[in-house]
């Protein structure tokens, strides 16, 4: 079987620098907010052209907490979509505030920036924009429209690590951009981890608070809100050894990506847009009015798929009566017809041409 990811084999190359950074790490006797976290942090804020960034435990932390910092709490509306698999949807209630969602472009499967415009106007006190499978959303647009509206405009980049327009990077549109680490991102931890970047020192203040209990010293609870949110020194070390070797990950999965678009040529699937650079290829997905029976056929032929996300965040069943008048056309038939295809570093140049041929000889 061709896995959709396959993290046994990502990591080998890597595997004696891991062994060395992880025995530095138990040999320091450091392991939470120690030297080698700090490292990663300017690294990683290095790499995304950000002024700080604040490692946190998870991506979905990432979002609440940035949400926190920029002063989302009970009963605030926040702007989002619903296709993104519910992570963003979990820490707006987290943070007691109320998801306001907006249907997407059927193209590029993130936010529908004329729908954003028109949600704005009802004054929300954020906007959390989704790059959702690796691809920007219309993020300068999106914050333009957030200043006009004096709303905060927050990233959601947890599957965009290495996306960027114009030399500039995904996180770095909004006031902050939350990260998720989990071991399948295109920056990859081995457990879980994630990040906030900002331009902006008080802003990057409140998250260094709110990660540890909203401490601004030892035992003193200076911000409300405060979580044990901390992305520990293993984790940190990890990601430093991976961090160099991000670009080159990318620009294979862009190369695997290229060849699917080329060689895939079954009417009945359709072949996601080339973004180009502004496009981090987490995911390659694409879309199929016969998904169920298209995933039966590759899994038939040794390809493992999976969808991302079958079920929209306000048709989810914890929230079935609360959403129940929210209407997403697009977000609902895109969650009937996506699927995604195995792309990672990892795969052999025939692993992807059995894929295609896979594809191609469905009739659905």
């Amino acid at each position: 079987m061709i896995a959709i990811n396959d993290l046994r084999r990502l990591h080998l190359p890597y595997r004696a620098e891991l062994l060395d950074a992880l025995t530095a790490v138990v040999d320091s006797g450091w392991f939470v907010l120690g030297e080698r976290g700090r490292m990663f942090e300017a690294a990683f804020a290095a790499s995304c052209g950000a002024r700080h960034a604040l490692g946190v435990a998870n991506g979905t932390d990432a979002i609440e907490i940035a949400l926190r910092a920029a002063g989302v709490g009970s009963g605030d509306g926040v702007v989002t979509v619903a296709n993104a698999g519910g992570y963003a949807t979990t820490a707006i209630l987290a943070c007691g505030a109320e998801p306001i969602y907006v249907d997407v472009d059927a193209g590029t499967m993130n936010i529908d920036i004329q729908l954003l415009a028109a949600a704005l106007s009802g004054g929300p006190r954020a906007a959390l924009i989704t790059h959702l499978y690796g691809r920007l959303a219309p993020a300068a647009e999106a914050r333009r429209l957030c200043d006009a509206s004096k709303v905060v405009m927050i990233e959601d980049c947890a599957q965009a690590y290495g996306a960027c327009v114009a030399g500039r990077a995904a996180g770095t549109f909004g006031a902050l951009g939350s990260f998720s680490f989990y071991p399948t991102k295109n920056l990859g931890a081995l457990g879980d981890g994630g990040a906030i970047v900002t331009d902006d020192h008080p802003l990057a203040e409140r998250v260094r608070c709110l990660r540890q209990y909203g401490w601004n010293q030892k035992y003193r609870v200076e911000q409300s809100g405060g979580r044990n949110s901390r992305l520990d020194d293993i984790q940190a070390a990890v990601l430093s050894v991976k961090l160099p070797h991000s670009a080159a990950e990318i620009a294979r999965r862009h190369g695997i990506a290229e060849r699917y678009a080329e060689g895939i040529s079954n009417a009945a699937i359709d072949i996601p847009r080339r973004g180009g650079e502004s496009d981090a290829l987490h995911l390659f997905v694409v879309r199929c009015p016969a998904r169920d029976a298209l995933a039966a056929h590759l899994a038939a032929e040794g390809v493992q798929t999976d969808v991302h996300y079958p079920v929209p965040d306000h048709r989810q069943p914890a929230f079935a009566k609360r959403f129940e008048d929210v209407a997403l056309p697009v977000t609902e038939r895109l969650a009937a017809e996506v699927l995604s295809l195995p792309c990672h570093p990892g795969m052999t140049d025939a692993e992807v041409s059995h894929v295609i041929s896979a594809c191609d000889a469905f009739r659905g």
